[in-house]
């Protein structure tokens, strides 16, 4: 054979050898040509149109089973790039988009006292290629994640189910508040910071109450001043642990949630409230009487009139305010939701919280004194009576009195 020749047929196979080799490489490591997937089966989970691995391990030797689970920066390789959606088989999409910003400045992120959670912290096992998961809507896949947050906070899960969301989710109300509803998902932040974020959490399912809340002597001071001593939602209704706020033992009990305040001296006294608001309440028919049910049984249905029968509930005005249930105007209202007879001088029966003055009710200011001086005194009499005759007795046996 000729050397031109066989120049040209080593140079066609190596041509072809080189071609080859380009073709493979771009098999394994090139991103395909094609738009970005937006939109997949739900049987799926999204394929990464990036497959470069992180510095610190490959991809295909983090997939092994019995390895180390997947970092952090492996998973957002894809789960950062913008505009991944997963569509569920009833219609719902759900962003599979993760900031990685957002989750550094979460409570589990950077500054976590402990150190920052990796993904598979909460995504156990969650190893790509993904397997699919059987669920029909976004709130199932939410029902079923939300459990991961036991392994970290058993205590609180615990509480969860038996609180009312908890049986509330057990009874099929799935819309029922989980731990992400709440405190959210890869963006949660301290609950209470600011503290008004409690009762705005709360307010994202229960509407309605917050807006009467929000409008409320203690909803206006935390919600536009900021006031840090006045109640939230969990100060009167727990935390995890949130009971049934209809009971017998829970309107029983209810004064005792007012007391935590209004019983407070020195809470109190920063607001110019007298504690005899509450003190005077305990000696009147109404809360002796809810004393007496909760000594004897706690869960038995008294119609006696608690706290919030007359001031309400998330409604609670200033007592001067035109609008509320305590003014003299609108008193008699408030009482005939007790006593629907009741005339129009039946609120003049009630003097109020605060002990009668010369000012205020000068005869029965007057009344009220005559009683306590002449009580004491013919109590006091009749025991210095009785005194003086035993002792009498007493020297009549021992022979000390002549006769």
């Amino acid at each position: 054979m000729k050397k031109p020749t066989l120049m040209i047929l080593v140079g066609a196979v190596l041509v072809m050898a080189g071609a080859l080799g380009m073709w493979a490489t771009q098999v394994v490591y090139a991103a395909p040509a094609a738009e970005p997937v937006l939109f997949q089966d739900a049987t799926e989970e999204p394929v990464s149109s990036d497959t470069a691995a992180p510095v610190d391990a490959a991809p295909d030797e983090q997939q092994q089973e019995g390895q180390v689970e997947p970092t952090s920066a492996y998973c957002l390789l894809c789960h950062s790039q913008e505009g991944r959606v997963w569509e569920l088989p009833d219609g719902e999409t759900l962003s599979l988009t993760i900031d990685p910003n957002v989750l550094a400045m979460s409570v589990h992120g950077t500054d976590n006292p402990e150190g920052a959670l990796e993904c598979a912290d909460c995504h156990v096992d969650h190893r790509f290629p993904h397997d699919p998961l059987p669920v029909q809507n976004t709130r199932e896949f939410e029902l079923q994640r939300y459990a991961s947050c036991r392994n970290c906070h058993e205590d609180q899960y615990t509480h969860l189910q038996d609180s009312v969301h908890g049986q509330a989710l057990r009874n099929g109300t799935l819309e029922a508040a989980t731990c992400v509803d709440c405190h959210g998902g890869h963006d949660i932040q301290p609950p209470d910071q600011p503290r008004e974020r409690i009762s705005l959490t709360c307010g994202e399912c229960h509407g309605a109450i917050f807006e009467q809340y929000r409008t409320s002597v203690h909803g206006t001071a935390l919600l536009a001043e900021g006031n840090p001593d006045v109640p939230t939602c969990i100060d009167c209704h727990g935390v995890h642990d949130i009971q049934n706020p209809t009971t017998a033992l829970f309107r029983v009990r209810s004064p005792e949630l007012c007391a935590n305040c209004h019983a407070d001296k020195e809470l109190m006294s920063k607001y110019n409230i007298s504690t005899n608001v509450f003190d005077s309440y305990l000696t009147d028919f109404h809360g002796a009487t809810v004393a007496l049910f909760e000594q004897e049984d706690p869960n038995t249905a008294t119609n006696k009139a608690v706290c919030y029968d007359c001031h309400g509930v998330h409604d609670i005005a200033e007592v001067t305010a035109e609008n509320s249930h305590v003014i003299r105007e609108n008193l008699l209202e408030t009482c005939r939701q007790c006593h629907p007879g009741a005339s129009t001088d039946f609120p003049d029966a009630w003097v109020g919280h605060f002990p009668p003055t010369l000012d205020s009710h000068p005869l029965l200011f007057v009344v009220d004194l005559f009683y306590k001086i002449l009580i004491p005194g013919v109590v006091g009499g009749f025991a210095l009576l009785i005194a003086t005759d035993i002792i009498r007795r007493i020297r009549e046996r021992l022979g000390l009195v002549r006769h």
